[in-house]
């Protein structure tokens, strides 16, 4: 049942926080992640972080209603798979180069891209992965919760 009127229409408080939540949650998910290279980094509270933001929008539209607002939000079993994937090929690459799973390149004393003040190591990719990997299963989820009820049971 969703919050609101007698009708059953959302609420438009819900309405509104459904659609402002997403645009911010993405630059902390962003925060979590970058702070890893001067601590430890974050993927999966990250990925919680926007899937949170997430779950309004189905609260106040539904899993049809959301999905024809964030067609995006479709391709949440790819987008699960291609983190898994990520974080995997991230953590055994090193296997390929005689090193350990999940060393992080380049090592110690090695020069170091940088971006602005993030530098990129691998461990990026793995919250990285992490990240779309909890985005997308904890998204599938919402939207399974989010599908009406069909009649008997199924």
């Amino acid at each position: 049942m969703r919050p609101g009127g007698r009708d059953g229409a959302p609420d438009a408080v819900v309405r509104v926080v459904a659609r402002l939540l997403p645009g911010p949650s993405l630059m902390v998910a962003a925060g979590l992640i970058a702070k890893g290279y001067a601590e430890v980094g974050d993927g999966f509270a990250a990925g919680v972080i926007v899937a949170l933001a997430i779950a309004p929008s189905y609260v106040a539209l539904g899993a049809e209603g959301v999905e024809a607002a964030l067609p995006v939000l479709r391709h949440a079993p790819a987008v699960a798979v291609g983190g898994l994937l990520l974080a995997l090929a991230s953590g055994f690459f090193p296997l390929l180069l005689g090193e350990p799973p999940v060393s992080h390149r380049p090592a110690p004393g090695e020069h170091v891209v940088k971006i602005g003040a993030l530098e990129l190591f691998t461990p990026l990719l793995l919250d990285i992965g992490v990240f779309l990997l909890v985005v997308g299963v904890l998204t599938v989820l919402l939207h399974q919760f989010g599908r009406p009820r069909r009649e008997g049971g199924r």
